[in-house]
């Protein structure tokens, strides 16, 4: 079956710029993404943390490339993971994605945050992160809006995590995500955490947590 975000006689995303190359493509959505992300570090975008804020932190980021910002996927994904020998994390069925992303963004709201030492905080952070992650509510951009909205959390309860820590390591923290997300019905729990939990702990000790 046809993806229905790509264009027909080509395989590259449907997108507000007619473009059919996929390098242009990731070009320009680096370009206007990165301006759309300074300007949310400037003022961030407000909401209750749930799962309709997510849905416009995406839309937000990704207005200027795709009609479908801000909406969550009709297809469900699988994406070949190198580090996991080709495997694909379950990402949440498409008819799931309202409660699994309301319940990872529940559980996070109802932490603790203020009574935790920083490592507690680093191990509680990277947990909903990564739960938030592996909902995987969208066909494209996941990961920048995850990152982007679990740090403008992160800086509501005072963890305020040093961004550039992420975007600088981008690569590393979307390969520690899927490192923590290697549980499997067949195959059984062979996630490693402590990849996502280290540059998470090194973000926050950057940062300027108050106290």
């Amino acid at each position: 079956m046809r993806d229905i975000y790509l264009y027909e006689d080509c395989d590259v995303l449907k997108n507000l710029l007619g473009i059919k190359d996929m390098k242009l493509l990731n070009d320009a959505e680096a370009d206007y993404v990165t301006y759309r992300l300074k300007e949310i570090a400037i003022n961030p975008l407000p909401g209750d943390y749930d799962y309709s804020h997510l849905l416009q932190m995406h839309k937000y980021i990704f207005q200027d490339m795709y009609e479908w910002a801000g909406q969550q996927r009709k297809l469900n994904i699988y994406k070949e993971e190198p580090v996991l020998g080709g495997l694909s994390v379950d990402y949440s069925d498409m008819f799931n994605i309202p409660r699994d992303a309301e319940r990872a963004l529940s559980e996070m709201r109802e932490k603790p945050w203020a009574d935790m030492d920083t490592h507690e905080a680093a191990i509680q952070f990277s947990d909903s992160f990564a739960k938030l992650w592996r909902v995987h509510p969208f066909r494209e951009g996941n990961t920048r809006t995850t990152v982007t909205f679990c740090c403008q959390y992160a800086d509501s309860v005072g963890l305020n995590p040093n961004r550039e820590l992420f975007e600088d390591n981008a690569q590393y923290v979307r390969t520690a995500l899927v490192a923590y997300n290697a549980v499997f019905d067949d195959m059984g729990d062979i996630s490693k955490p402590e990849y996502l939990i280290r540059i998470v702990e090194d973000a926050i000790t950057r940062g300027s947590r108050k106290q």
